[in-house]
């Protein structure tokens, strides 16, 4: 058996594959499981079966599976064949068989959840044939089943079920071996697998548990003090970086000596994250994030629709509606006074037309050469009035683009859903079920405008030219949450 780096190419694996009634291992459930057990290199066990999965599967969850509620209403529960699972994945030579799936983190997750309701433990090391792929082969942009099935000429005789595609992953593996050097291939595989090291102090299976979706994470402490609060795209990469070794900022290190516990909380997409992060950072005020300043103290300049004028305003006390007359967002008076002053003094505008000044006659800008002369009635007022409303256009805040309050639907990749429900740029909260999205349509606004909230979400309205939203103003309407219309 040849070897890099002490690294022994595996001959004992599980390929597994899965179908659930979601992409989220908290909230969804396994509908099908298939595994195909290898021993010292040879297939000795094709094994599956459906599974009740205790709650109602999504139409389009049936339609892209072909598997039905009906199909699984006369199945087994997990827990009534938890141990028969766990007996095909572990080997009967106690040899630890290498956990083999397609996007792996997806299927592992999942069976650690249905095991953790049964009161099970499981534990493997677990390789990715995603990430196998794309280690092999980086010149190929795609690396999903169907590709590698095209690009390898594997067959399936039953795609989106879990036996047929456990099978494809077992070929696929099959072939590697066939036509690459075992070397090379050995190489890669210790690549994917990897080893992380965390603390002593953090469970061992912390790695395992941490997800490869979207979500946000929290550090605790001594105490159970919270000291962090983060946001990625991929939870368990971004949440594991912060205990890598090469880390060189003193603060990074002196933060991962700290951390006790974590928890997280995945999201359907990076909208969600982004929303759950500024809540928690507010809310919660973790000791090492930097403190979000409370929104009742945001100023905005608005230009007084009877006289032209420029004033301040304090953004909590305007009717939402009035947004969109409005022009930045700062921290205080001061700060909008000198963000005003130096864009006139950039423009050539006139500080005493606009307030900043006091004196009868013309202003200090303009003896200096540097205002187009407003005050002594060279530049015509509507003229500056005009220019002054380019100068401040860049600044102008976006007008709430829906008819009132709404839920900005997120899809995960996998079709989960999250309803983030928004009115006039205040995020009020995040549903997951019909009972959740009813009470939120009915929640009073109470939250007042938060600048970092209508930047996280003035960026994703902007970045998305169809978006995906449902009118809250009605009563919200069954199938809402699965994507129905």
């Amino acid at each position: 058996m040849d070897a890099v780096e002490g690294f022994a190419l595996p001959q004992d694996f599980v390929f597994v594959d899965l179908e659930t009634t979601g992409g989220n291992a908290a909230y969804h459930r396994i509908t099908e499981i298939g595994i195909v057990r290898v021993d010292q290199g040879e297939t000795v066990e094709e094994w599956s079966s459906l599974v009740n999965p205790e709650c109602r599967i999504p139409r389009y969850i049936e339609e892209f599976t072909g598997i039905s509620n009906e199909m699984v209403a006369t199945a087994p529960r997990f827990a009534d064949i938890a141990e028969l699972v766990l007996e095909k994945l572990q080997s009967p030579a106690q040899r630890a068989p290498l956990f083999v799936a397609h996007n792996a983190r997806f299927d592992y997750s999942f069976l650690r959840a249905e095991f953790r309701r049964a009161e099970m433990h499981f534990r493997a090391r677990v390789l990715c044939t995603v990430k196998l792929s794309r280690r092999l082969f980086p010149q190929h942009p795609r690396h999903s089943l169907d590709a590698l099935i095209e690009r390898h000429d594997l067959t399936c005789s039953a795609r989106h079920r879990a036996l047929g595609d456990a099978c494809v992953l077992r070929d696929f593996w099959f072939k590697l071996r066939h036509e690459l050097p075992e070397t090379a291939l050995a190489a890669a595989a210790q690549t994917v697998l990897g080893t992380q090291r965390l603390p002593e102090h953090l469970p061992a299976d912390l790695a395992d548990e941490l997800p490869e979706g979207p979500g946000v994470y929290r550090f605790f402490g001594l105490g159970d003090a919270l000291l962090y609060v983060g946001k990625s795209t991929c939870l368990r990469r971004r949440v594991l970086s912060h205990f890598a070794a090469e880390h060189s900022d003193a603060k990074e290190q002196k933060l991962a000596r700290q951390v006790r516990r974590v928890d997280w909380l995945e999201t359907a997409g990076e909208l969600g994250a982004l929303l759950r992060e500024a809540d928690w950072i507010k809310t919660q005020r973790p000791l090492y994030n930097r403190r979000l300043k409370p929104s009742s103290g945001d100023i905005t300049i608005r230009i007084a629709e009877d006289t032209g004028l420029v004033e301040f305003a304090a953004i909590a006390e305007l009717d939402p509606k009035e947004l969109g007359r409005c022009c930045g967002v700062f921290r205080s008076h001061k700060d909008a006074r000198k963000a005003l002053t130096d864009i006139a003094r950039a423009q050539r505008l006139c500080l005493r037309i606009l307030g900043f000044e006091q004196s009868a006659g013309s202003c200090i800008a303009y003896q200096l050469g540097k205002c187009k002369g407003a005050c002594v009635g060279e530049e015509p007022l509507v003229l500056h009035g005009l220019r002054l409303r380019m100068a401040l256009s860049p600044l102008i805040l976006k007008p709430w683009p829906f008819p009132g309050r709404v839920a900005l639907r997120e899809r995960d990749p996998q079709g989960a859903i999250d309803l983030h429900v928004v009115d006039h740029w205040t995020y009020l909260g995040t549903a997951r079920s019909e009972d959740e999205l009813a009470s939120l349509a009915a929640r009073a606004a109470s939250v007042p405008f938060d600048a970092h909230v209508y930047r996280i979400l003035a960026r994703h309205l902007a970045s998305r030219p169809q978006l995906d939203w449902l009118d809250l103003r009605a009563v919200a309407r069954p199938g809402a949450v699965d994507g129905s219309n």
